[in-house]
């Protein structure tokens, strides 16, 4: 039963990572995204609400997905399958068991390849990743993961919010996630965008700007930098997961918006100007830990 559910999970991974690099060579220049075939509108809704039965299945979903990616990160588990150089987890660790009551999370990353979300999340405690309610949400993008029934079920009940690309920072997805910074979740943001197959310098997506300022309570925002996960699952044919190889991750000091936040909106700032500015603090702020992560990982390779 298990290897079933985790060959499933690969092959939708795998299928979602052919596409997106597709998308990504034939789309170079900036275009407006428009909704592909399937009809994703009734996702946001039911997750806003969902049933019994989802709240089952998207516990099953969430747990499975952790412990597959644990498994393939992870050198505690199966050390021979990759090996992994985690820093600074304490704080992450920290942050979801201690944080104060009703505080959101949000953590922002460079995105590298299909697999770093969940591949990411294999870096974290089993104690986390058995309780889908302290898991993470995530973006993901429409026109990659949503795009047939049996793809947007599992990318739903795994806790990813269909994103439109193109459509702004005003979308039912950066809507939903507010609403979930204001019950005290936690949201995993790309802020590139799109999976970074050049690995250049992006300037960053407004979006995650958005919610930090109209967040009710400003959330804790975790940076994190990762090196070889494109080396894991390949940007390239055939797209299958490799092993053996060496990822290293390296978890920020936590961002404290809360006087910048504070200040923006005592001076009356507009929304444009606000959103600019937090963002650029994270921009600054994952420019220096990729810096940080490049040196840890030269240093103990």
């Amino acid at each position: 039963m298990a290897s079933t559910r985790n060959s499933t999970v690969l092959k939708i991974m795998l299928k979602c990572n052919e596409r997106v690099v597709r998308n990504g060579l034939l789309n170079n220049r900036k275009v407006i995204v428009k909704r592909m075939g399937y009809n994703i509108d009734w996702i946001i809704p039911y997750l806003r609400s969902p049933s019994r039965l989802w709240s089952f299945a998207s516990t099953i979903t969430v747990i499975a997905v952790g412990l597959f990616s644990k498994i393939v990160i992870n050198p505690e588990i199966v050390g021979w399958l990759n090996k992994s150089k985690i820093f600074n987890l304490h704080i992450m660790s920290k942050a979801l068991d201690e944080r104060p009551k009703n505080t959101p999370i949000i953590t922002v990353s460079n995105h590298h390849s299909c697999f770093d979300d969940p591949g990411l999340w294999g870096t974290l405690q089993v104690k986390h990743l058995i309780r889908p309610k302290v898991m993470r949400w995530s973006l993901a993008a429409h026109d990659i993961c949503y795009t047939c029934a049996e793809h947007s079920y599992f990318f739903a009940l795994g806790k990813c919010i269909p994103v439109i690309r193109g459509n702004g920072v005003y979308q039912d997805a950066v809507d939903f996630c507010i609403e979930r910074l204001a019950k005290g979740e936690w949201v995993h943001i790309f802020p590139e965008g799109k999976v970074n197959v050049t690995k250049e310098n992006m300037r960053l997506k407004w979006g995650v700007g958005r919610m930090i300022y109209e967040a009710p309570v400003t959330p804790i925002v975790i940076p994190i930098w990762h090196i070889g996960m494109d080396e894991v699952l390949p940007n390239d044919p055939p797209y299958i997961l490799q092993f053996r190889k060496t990822m290293t991750f390296n978890y920020g000091k936590p961002i404290d918006f809360t006087e910048t936040v504070k200040s923006l909106k005592d001076r009356k700032a507009t929304d444009v100007e606000a959103r600019k500015h937090i963002t650029d603090m994270i921009q600054e702020a994952l420019l220096k830990l990729k810096e940080e992560t490049e040196t840890l990982c030269n240093q103990t390779s």
